[in-house]
């Protein structure tokens, strides 16, 4: 099976993307930061039962690295990709180098936020994360000019602040989530799971199971949040895990949840070693 073509340029990447159009071809687009695992692959079939053609990027972003976080270490496995991406539906790899996309150096660029969302649980905790993100995404959009872009719900809060940012800047796009594909003790695939130690990878499964104790009680009838958000706060923190927060809000706007909510999102982030896991549970309840 042959890999995927791969662009590095923004002249290469119009001229395929040209060509297309003028076919009328559908285009969705799957941004990623590579090392892609079977997650990434759920995006890319959606995108290629949506779209009649598929473009994924590869690009670790620097600017939604903090300082002391893993920008250098991130692993960088575009061989590994593009390998497995052979014979999938994607058409073609977008892979810029950071000169390619911010011309005028991290300093320079001009900068996209979305404010009051991207401040809030990971942003928290990560300041500048999500101006970070939303700024090299809506740059890709202007790049590729996609008809539907693929994300999964894992990144729940990112997947917030993207549809937020669609909405206020007008891309005329269609914003895809996908559910999280997990391993079969119910940890999220992640690409930053490989820093977890074998002991580390074994607690790991705390983190999922800990919300699904959270989403039991809520469609059981729970509507004390603070008694649901500290219990949760101390599942984890009793399976030898640091947890940063852990939320029970609304699935439109992040809002903290009330009780006449029926679509409620809970979510958690937690230190596990070197690793910094993220997950959320959807409790629908209508």
């Amino acid at each position: 099976m042959s890999r995927p073509p791969v662009e590095g340029g923004v002249a290469g990447l119009r001229t395929r993307l040209a060509d297309w159009r003028r076919d009328g071809a559908r285009i969705a687009f799957v941004p990623t930061m590579g090392n892609l695992h079977e997650g990434h692959m759920d995006l890319v079939r959606t995108a290629g039962e949506r779209a009649d053609r598929v473009v994924a990027s590869i690009f670790v972003n620097p600017l939604q690295f903090g300082p002391g976080e893993d920008f250098a270490a991130y692993p960088r496995t575009l061989a590994d990709d593009l390998d497995r991406l052979a014979g999938t539906c994607c058409d073609l790899v977008f892979a810029p180098t950071e000169a390619v996309m911010y011309p005028h150096g991290r300093e320079g660029r001009t900068r996209v936020e979305v404010p009051g969302l991207s401040a809030i649980l990971c942003g928290a905790s990560r300041p500048g994360h999500f101006a970070g993100v939303t700024t090299v995404v809506a740059k890709l959009f202007h790049l590729v000019q996609p008809d539907l872009a693929v994300f999964g719900h894992k990144d729940y809060q990112q997947l917030a602040i993207i549809r937020r940012m669609v909405t206020d800047l007008d891309f005329p796009l269609q914003v895809t989530g996908v559910p999280t594909r997990r391993e079969a003790d119910g940890l999220a695939m992640s690409s930053r799971n490989r820093y977890l130690t074998p002991a580390e990878r074994r607690i790991a499964p705390a983190l999922y199971a800990a919300l699904q104790q959270a989403a039991a009680g809520l469609r059981q009838g729970e509507r004390d949040f603070v008694a649901l958000q500290q219990a949760g706060m101390e599942n984890i923190r009793s399976a030898g895990m640091a947890p940063e927060y852990f939320e029970v809000r609304r699935q439109d706007t992040l809002a903290p949840a009330t009780a006449g909510d029926r679509n409620l999102v809970v979510l958690a982030a937690s230190k596990l070693g070197r690793a910094r896991l993220i997950d959320n549970v959807l409790v629908d309840l209508d």
